[in-house]
């Protein structure tokens, strides 16, 4: 047995070693053949391809399926995690739609208790954004509405959430917005709940700075800017953005508006800052009948005297 056993490994060995040299040869055969670059060679390779790949097709088949099957797995998965979440915000969007129907319906009994008289003429209309300026000394957009829809010089303009710029340049048909980030736009505006009074100032940046704040210990990163209607060029509390803090330590806003895709804009019709010419008329108000007609003159009150004093003359004599 300990004989049969050594002789059967003695031949097994040798015909190991001819199996791997010939299996080497043949390797080094196939990558010479492969690397020629003869056309006769070359069509032998494309008959090769074309009688060997079709045949593996079957045995592709199944990788094929299982990727394919993964693939709508994993897609099944995202849409199910996707209207999940679509469920969730529809949630989200009832409860905020209770509450804003609530708020809305406190807010006219609030208007109707205070007497509240809404202004008629804030009304807008509305203009496409036809072209950007694109300038880094210059920030505008041009709208197609102008003088024949009533637009006027400084009338504000808005996208769907916040404050966006003025009309500066008004045509027949076409009227220019200066934007909010303009170096020469200079706008007060009020910073809630602190109620501080500063002064928005464009530098051509889509964060513009805060100057002339009254108190900025009473400023924090996040309150709500709005416009303070301060010298009649815009109509109060509309909202311009959120205070944030640059890096340099600067308080600056973080505008409401999408500047990065201005296409419709809201031109809001305000009225005009009254002009006075006359300063008396401030200070001292012109006379108005108050409880009654006015008192008479002293010049109607002399012919009545007079006829008194010599109707008594008359008596004495």
């Amino acid at each position: 047995m300990a004989r049969s056993r050594h002789s059967g490994e003695e031949f097994a060995r040798p015909i190991r070693r001819l199996l791997v040299g010939l299996l080497v040869l043949a390797l080094l055969a196939l990558f010479a053949l492969w690397r020629i670059d003869s056309p006769r060679v070359e069509r032998m390779r494309a008959e090769v391809i074309d009688r060997v790949l079709p045949s593996f097709d079957w045995a592709l088949a199944p990788v094929t399926g299982l990727a394919t099957m993964a693939a709508n797995f994993q897609s099944y998965a995202h849409l199910h995690e996707q209207n999940r979440q679509l469920r969730r915000e529809l949630q989200q969007m009832r409860a905020w739609r209770e509450a804003a129907l609530q708020l809305e319906q406190e807010n006219a009994k609030l208007l109707d208790l205070n007497k509240v008289r809404l202004d008629p003429e804030l009304t807008y209309i509305t203009g496409v954004v036809m072209a950007d300026s694109g300038s880094p000394f210059r920030q505008s957009v041009l709208l197609n509405v102008g003088a024949r829809d009533g637009v006027l010089d400084g009338w504000p303009a808005m996208d769907g959430i916040g404050l966006v710029g003025r009309i500066s340049g008004v045509g027949q048909s076409t009227s220019r917005v200066m934007l909010l980030t303009d170096t020469s736009s200079r706008i007060p505006v009020t910073i809630q709940p602190s109620g501080q009074r500063a002064i928005l100032a464009g530098d051509n940046t889509i964060y513009p700075p805060i100057d002339f704040l009254e108190n900025p210990d009473l400023v924090r990163p996040g309150d709500r800017v709005v416009s303070s209607g301060d010298g009649g060029m815009f109509p109060a509390d509309l909202l311009v953005g959120q205070v944030t803090m640059s890096a340099d330590g600067r308080l600056r806003i973080r505008l409401a508006a999408d500047y990065e895709r201005l296409e419709f804009l809201r031109v809001l019709r305000s009225h005009q800052a009254e002009v006075l010419d006359e300063a008396g008329r401030l200070i001292v108000p012109e006379p108005r009948e108050v409880f009654g007609p006015p008192a008479p003159a002293p010049e109607s009150l002399a012919p009545a005297d007079e006829a008194a004093a010599s109707a008594a003359e008359t008596q004495d004599g």
